[in-house]
């Protein structure tokens, strides 16, 4: 595919971007990219690696089958939501299946959005169709990362 512009049109592209409405549009962009950047890096690589940690902990228990250990890793108020560890592990066979069976996972970079801390994790599925689960995590009473909540989001990405 050819990505080249052809002098006319470069020369409008320039002008549009040059608007000043452009120009607060690209300043607001350049604003929030450096909000996230910031607000990612208030969590140290250490602190990454510790989220990342506690998802891997909890889906291998998940795929064990050790719902009580899975349990553990759920933040106070889904342990509250759900009353018990099988009835977590219930609702995680009905209703996020994709983790259990996803033949590969790949953490993706996590972001602070809003103040609510996001992992995202790659999952491919048997028929290489590819989902995106999005982590939100919280720290618990002893400062210790939990999983608050995971929504299962499509891909346009397919594996091959």
């Amino acid at each position: 595919m050819n990505h080249r512009l052809r002098w006319p049109a470069a020369l409008a592209l320039l002008a549009l971007l040059a608007t000043p409405a452009a120009i607060d549009h690209a300043a607001a962009q350049s604003k929030d990219a450096a909000a996230a950047a910031a607000a990612h890096a208030a969590l140290s690589p250490a602190e990454w690696d510790a989220i990342r940690k506690t998802i891997s902990e909890q889906l291998a228990a998940l795929r064990a089958g050790d719902a009580a250990r899975a349990y553990t890793f759920a933040a106070p108020g889904i342990r509250e939501r759900f009353q018990d560890a099988p009835t977590f592990m219930s609702m995680v066979q009905d209703s996020y299946a994709p983790l259990l069976d996803a033949r590969y996972t790949e953490f993706l970079e996590g972001a602070v959005i809003d103040g609510r801390t996001i992992q995202p994790l790659r999952l491919v599925l048997a028929d290489d169709s590819v989902l995106v689960a999005l982590y939100e995590m919280q720290r618990d009473e002893t400062g210790r990362w939990r999983i608050a909540g995971c929504a299962l989001a499509p891909s346009t990405v397919r594996s091959t």
